[in-house]
């Protein structure tokens, strides 16, 4: 059984999934919080951060892959659990950012193992932040595409233009603190994720790593 002291914090935008997560989670004596989307999961994360965070990934508005992605970055200390019906099997998918995957469908005794098994000590800690990977939003009155970033240190969102292909990893700062980001936009349930930034050693001439950056609107990376 897990420990019953522990909170969660349950993030699905199907009302039905949900109340019913909520519902045995709670009978079965954790602490549940829950969000409709990733907007709606930060709110409740600056109020008190769970110990648990279980999250769908394709959502609306923020997607399961960003809210991961801000939530490693804000707030390293909680527990993740991403949980999707798009990928099987117990592993959590490539380029997930979470430490345990629930496959949506396979019964509350898969889903309390992954709760009891939770540890930080198998986390892979880089010295670079993660990047934070945005579904595309839409197009502003103008018709240019955008993207709506939130900062994963003050956690307020802005708009942002873009421009190339899906799965560069850019670079840009936050309108309100100034924080350097990076964000790479990606499809719904992409599996060519992007991959990590890795800066060139310093004095190295540009190569074609470089060309991960083109297209993308915002500040360039210094060298």
């Amino acid at each position: 059984m897990p420990d019953l002291k522990k909170s969660i914090l349950i993030v699905e935008d199907e009302e039905s999934v949900r109340t019913s997560l909520a519902m045995v989670l709670s009978g079965l004596g954790l602490r549940v919080q829950s969000a409709s989307d990733g907007l709606a999961a930060l709110i409740e994360m600056r109020h008190g951060a769970p110990d648990i965070l279980l999250s769908d990934l394709n959502m609306p508005g923020m997607s399961g892959f960003e809210l991961l992605s801000v939530v490693r970055r804000r707030f390293p200390a909680v527990l993740v659990i991403a949980m999707s019906g798009a990928f099987s099997g117990d592993q959590v998918p490539c380029g997930v950012t979470a430490d345990a995957f629930y496959p949506k469908g396979y019964g509350v005794g898969v889903l309390m193992r992954a709760i009891e098994l939770l540890t930080l000590s198998n986390r892979q800690f880089h010295e670079m932040p993660e990047p934070i990977w945005i579904q595309r939003n839409g197009h502003d009155t103008e018709g240019a595409e955008f993207i709506t970033i939130a900062c994963p240190d003050c956690l307020r969102t802005f708009p942002q233009v873009i421009t190339g292909a899906a799965d560069l990893i850019c670079e840009t700062s936050c309108v309100f603190c100034q924080r350097s980001i990076h964000y790479a936009v990606v499809e719904p349930l992409n599996p060519g994720f992007p991959q990590r930034y890795q800066p060139l050693p310093r004095f190295e001439k540009p190569h074609d790593s470089e060309r991960l950056f083109s297209g993308c609107s915002g500040a360039g990376l210094q060298k």
